[in-house]
């Protein structure tokens, strides 16, 4: 048993630097190479991939893919992998040492199975805590920690490259897994930490991603209009209307001032935050479902 690790990156120099330290860290694994797929980054990514292209035994591999393009950038990756088995992991993770270790056992299977655990986001390095019921997800495959045979990916033609903003490029390759008789685990054991620093977690790039978001669902619902893929992602009547009775498009630019006003209490802000950012998505799914 082999493994490609995959890491998908623009611009994250420094997160991508402490993600590959924790994966030279690993205890018990087996042998794995690491494919690093830099979709046009500016920063000096390539610089510190070049300074530890020997340092580490990670069997490091890096690609450059300038079209920013998250499904082609790990397509590229899936093109270079040479492991039995692919595991996908976001740049801005860290891995406990028996991560790989984990995933390998889960992966000790006759039939091909999805594997994912858990991811807790922290806003800091300094935060490891152990993973919590809360942690669980019934996602079926996200590319921030999960492991799938390579041919199963080969076999249903990886990522759809038509999903070219952020969202659901793996979930709808999810629902191709699924449909080809792919199982899914959790395990428990296989869990990493998810850095999310408040500072980077800005409205402004949050409102974008969420525009981004609602443009790909409405892609992925005309793809595959199943009600799983509805109810995935809120592209159905009964929750298009209750976000435009409860936040109407009127009540966002009041929520984007409770969300950014720093003598409103936290607790508020963080809901006022997460009503303005629902209130976007569909809004903007709503609008994107409508065009041809």
């Amino acid at each position: 048993m082999t493994f490609s690790i995959i890491i998908a990156t623009k611009n994250r120099s420094g997160f991508l630097a402490r993600a590959l330290d924790s994966l030279a860290a690993q205890v018990g694994a087996p042998s794995f190479e690491t494919i690093v797929v830099d979709n046009g980054s500016t920063d000096d990514t390539q610089a510190m991939l070049a300074a530890r292209a020997d340092r580490d035994a990670l069997g490091l591999i890096a690609i450059i893919e300038p079209i920013a393009n998250r499904g082609k950038a790990r397509n590229r990756g899936i093109a270079a992998a040479t492991g039995d088995l692919v595991l996908f992991i976001d740049d801005d993770v860290v891995l406990p040492p028996g991560f790989v270790a984990a995933h390998a056992r889960a992966q000790d299977r006759v039939f091909p199975f999805v594997v994912s655990g858990p991811i807790i986001n922290v806003p800091s390095y300094d935060e490891r805590p152990e993973p919590a019921a809360a942690n669980f997800s019934n996602a079926f495959f996200c590319t921030c920690n999960v492991s799938v045979p390579r041919n199963s990916l080969n076999a249903v033609g990886g990522f759809d490259e038509q999903f070219d903003l952020y969202g659901w490029e793996d979930t709808e390759l999810g629902l191709r897994l699924r449909a080809f008789d792919v199982r899914r685990d959790f395990a428990w054991n296989a869990f990493l930490w998810h850095i999310k620093p408040p500072q980077t977690e800005t409205l402004e790039n949050a409102l974008h991603k969420t525009i981004e978001k609602a443009r790909m669902a409405a892609r992925f619902v005309r793809k595959a209009p199943t009600f799983r893929a509805k109810l995935a992602t809120g592209a159905y009547a009964l929750n298009l209307g209750r976000a435009k009775a409860l936040t109407p498009r009127a009540a966002q630019p009041f929520l984007a001032g409770l969300a950014t006003s720093p003598k409103v209490p936290a607790p508020l802000a963080d809901v006022a935050r997460g009503l303005l950012l629902d209130s976007v998505y569909a809004d903007e799914l709503s609008r994107a479902l409508e065009r041809p």
